[in-house]
């Protein structure tokens, strides 16, 4: 077969694999995105067969006078900020016990990645049943006070609740990410720095962890998209409550487009909510890829 052929199979052999991917991405997300962003011009219901032209009236409404999008918005922010830190540096503190050699090391790698295999929804509704019956239980048994508190009662409760659901959940992907990357560290730097008389936590906050900057970004990155796109756990564990204190940003525009029936304004909630996610992220991503060590 001459150059020219090969050449040619070989483009349409790429052309044959990746059309039925660009073809499926394009329905289920390009599509979509752009009809999202001509509902957010107009006033409709889902079920009426025209959509009213209002032009940018949702978008006034939203920042004029839409309360709820706003303490969504700030719950987010306040949930990714909180899950960011806690998932991390949990996560990391467990990578660096799980890389020590000893018996049950790949056994409680196993237990902690298991939250992470299990289904959101459900996830949820066991700390449901946790925080509800669970907590009773220790409060009779032990007498304690912090057992008996409202922890999906009351309003600042209800976040923290949110949040430890959340970081418990998710741990074992982190951990995963950091344990490769404190495994790709070389043993011949960390061998020099011993020899150079660095103790151990110096050569771990000096040596390993600046090397442990693309793990970092990594999981930095994808906690905080987790975060800002959190759903599922609030839905099956407080449905946004007690009050509102508890919706977030996901939350809201589902409650808004598919219970109030007001897809208009969801959807112009969600093309808002998009660029906030879309420029965060980017700052993030750039911030923290600016500051990783080459090997």
């Amino acid at each position: 077969m001459s150059g020219s052929n090969r050449k040619r199979k070989e483009f349409f052999d790429t052309l044959l694999y990746t059309i039925p991917a660009i073809l499926l991405v394009t329905v289920m997300m390009y599509i979509p995105f752009v009809m999202s962003g001509y509902y957010s011009l107009t006033e409709w219901n889902g079920i009426a067969k025209n959509a009213v032209f209002v032009g940018l009236r949702n978008f006034r409404t939203i920042f004029a006078s839409s309360g709820d999008f706003a303490s969504s918005l700030w719950f987010t922010i306040r949930y990714t900020f909180g899950f960011i830190v806690f998932s991390n540096v949990i996560a990391l503190f467990l990578a660096v016990c799980l890389t020590k050699k000893f018996k049950l090391a790949n056994f409680m790698r196993g237990i902690f990645f298991i939250p992470y295999i299990m289904s959101m929804t459900i996830v949820g509704f066991i700390w449901k049943f946790i925080f509800t019956q669970g907590f009773a239980r220790l409060s009779d048994m032990t007498g304690w006070g912090v057992w008996n508190l409202s922890w999906l009662g009351n309003p600042k409760l209800a976040f923290y609740a949110v949040l430890l659901v959340g970081v418990w959940q998710s741990l074992g992907f982190y951990i995963v990410l950091y344990i490769a990357g404190l495994q790709a560290v070389p043993k011949d730097v960390l061998e020099a720095a011993t020899v150079d008389g660095a103790t151990g936590r110096q050569a771990f906050f000096r040596v390993t962890l600046p090397l442990l900057g693309p793990s970092i970004t990594t999981c930095i990155f994808m906690s905080l998209t987790n975060g800002l796109k959190v759903f599922d756990i609030i839905l099956a564990l407080t449905k946004g409550g007690p009050g509102s204190s508890t919706y977030s940003v996901t939350l809201q525009i589902y409650k808004e487009a598919f219970q109030n029936n007001n897809y208009g304004l969801g959807s112009a909630e969600s093309i808002i909510y998009f660029l906030v996610v879309l420029i965060l992220t980017q700052i993030v991503l750039r911030f923290f890829s600016s500051r990783e060590v080459e090997l």
